[in-house]
């Protein structure tokens, strides 16, 4: 039998992109913190980031404007709070990055020179001004990179890769009284084995959930871990329905989840049929710079309409030096694959990007479990809406950290209560003799996530869905209850279950708003309110 191990903490943060390793570094020089990585450090989506992020820094740009755009964008269901809130904080989040050491692109003087006293700021869709900080197309990487160094070599934080949360462990689920965050089961895959880690406070950064879908611009690990959890652990979840389909992910074999940034657009791309007109005109007036959702389905409209496998991002007509030099990592990665884009169109397709809604949370990522904190994709701050402004995601990220970090350090003093948890009991399971069932469900959930609960909806579509994903819980339940957990296992049951809370909200939903459109409720309504649901 395996000896149980246990670690102890102050604050446990699951999840190690832009969110928790802000929030970690944020609390080190007050308590210990231990950081749980599913995969290496850096495999989460901050990572995989390439626009940038937003801030107000040019002297005729306004945080009020930056309030207006997001507004607009969340087509009416963004709350006012935290978008103000977060456009307020947003500059003192970056100046904190710009100290820790990311280098974010200047300026250029006309003779070349770089302009150390400006940054290069450029501009997505939504935006009415140039208000993104980037490091060429590969943001989140110099981001990340520059966080991960920083919480390696700090003293007070615990690192642990390749470590799957499997649940969260509670007072109510100990059977005591009152409902109290204690820490977690969590799954070493080195060792394959369960350990339980007691902490004062729990974080969850997991990301989003976009996983559930078939084809998606994120990483493997984007499962909706912490969503999941934190439902079975009696929190609320909102907006759910509102998944965001990044219009442009490269369309080839040998790249399926490679993005192409919005900044493309930005500075000047053209979305084209195959016949190389184009066609996001005839959509909305701004065209290529027109909100997400407007250009992922006019995007699925037309490869509808014209049985066609992709459209094309043409930046060709400008520079080629220029292209160079503002999308390195596109240039070079298309290249490998045999596209010069500097000569000819990109093939593209939308693809599952980001979760708007998840773990209903305050302004300072608490969410409905005393001492569990939600921040970055995982959490439903509000800030969003029913669609997410571009490069607005690694900024609540930074801002929320910031914020849940001030509210864990402000209770750190008061006496921590001291209770038993019990180990993980596996005396009763034994191990899988048919890894095919997992696979199977895995590949049907994607692919019914997809055709029923994709782009375009319908009434049908979601009742279908439900059905299907109704099975599947069973029978995941029921595997997990006589085998071993694995991480294709707790990645299924996490991605089952936020898979049935999309559908929910989505049901819930009778109109067409922002990312969620329904066949059958075309228009938008009165008044609309954020999908809330509640668990049992």
């Amino acid at each position: 039998m395996k000896q149980a191990v246990e670690h102890l903490t102050d604050v446990l943060i699951i999840g190690s992109g832009a969110a928790g390793l802000t929030l970690a570094l944020h609390l080190a020089p007050h308590c210990k913190v231990t950081v749980l990585s599913k995969g290496p450090l850096n495999e989460g989506s901050t990572y995989y980031a390439q626009g940038g992020i937003a801030s107000v820094f040019d002297v005729e740009d306004t945080i009020e404007s930056h309030v207006a755009d997001t507004l607009v964008a969340g087509a009416g269901l963004c709350d006012k709070a935290a978008v103000t809130f977060t456009a307020e904080n947003a500059k003192a989040a970056m100046q904190w990055l710009i100290e820790c050491g990311v280098a974010f692109d200047k300026d250029e003087h006309p003779d070349g020179t770089i302009d150390e006293s400006h940054y290069h700021l450029t501009q997505e869709g939504g935006h009415s001004h140039r208000r993104i900080l980037h490091a060429a197309d590969a943001t989140g990487k110099e981001v990340q990179t520059t966080l991960q160094q920083q919480a390696k070599s700090h003293p007070n934080i615990t690192v642990l890769e390749r470590y799957n949360a499997v649940d969260l462990i509670t007072t109510r689920k100990l059977g005591r009284s009152g409902n109290r965050v204690l820490g977690a089961y969590v799954w070493n895959r080195a060792q394959e084995r369960v350990e339980t880690i007691k902490a004062r406070f729990v974080a969850l950064s997991t990301g989003g959930s976009s996983k559930v879908y078939q084809y998606t611009s994120n990483p493997d690990v984007s499962s909706g871990d912490g969503i999941a959890m934190a439902w079975r652990a009696g929190c609320r979840v909102a907006n759910m329905e509102f998944n965001q389909f990044h219009p442009t992910c490269l369309y080839h074999a040998e790249a399926r989840n490679f993005l192409l940034t919005e900044a493309l657009r930005g500075e000047g791309a053209y979305l084209l049929r195959p016949d190389g007109t184009r066609f996001m005109p005839e959509y909305d007036e701004r065209a290529e710079l027109a909100p997400r959702d407007i250009v992922a389905r006019a995007i699925d409209h037309q490869m509808k309409k014209l049985g066609a496998d992709c459209v094309y991002l043409d930046i060709s007509h400008k520079d080629s030096e220029f292209i160079k030099k503002h999308f390195p990592t596109i240039y070079r990665r298309c290249l490998e694959l045999g596209i010069d884009i500097t000569e000819q169109p990109i093939p593209v397709v939308p693809a599952a990007h980001y979760t708007c809604g998840g773990v209903m949370t305050d302004l300072h990522g608490q969410t409905d479990l005393n001492g569990l904190y939600a921040i970055g994709e995982t959490a439903y701050t509000g800030l969003h809406g029913a669609n997410r402004l571009a490069s607005n995601s690694l900024l609540e990220c930074l801002v929320f950290a910031r914020a849940a970090a001030q509210d864990i350090e402000s209770q750190l003093t008061k006496q921590a209560q001291e209770v038993d948890i019990p180990a993980w009991d596996e005396s009763k399971v034994s191990n899988s003799d048919e890894e095919v069932v997992i696979a199977h469900n895995w590949h049907e959930l994607r692919l019914f996530m997809w055709d029923y609960v994709g782009i375009v909806r319908s009434n049908k579509r979601l009742e279908r869905a439900l059905r299907r994903v109704t099975m599947l819980q069973q029978e995941i339940d029921e595997y997990y209850s006589n085998f071993r957990v694995s991480n294709n296992l707790l990645e299924l049951r996490n991605l089952v279950q936020v898979s049935e809370l999309i559908i929910r909200c989505a049901m819930q939903r009778k109109e067409s708003r922002g990312l969620h459109y329904n066949i059958d409720y075309p228009n938008k309504i009165d008044n609309p309110k954020p999908s809330i649901l509640q668990p049992d």
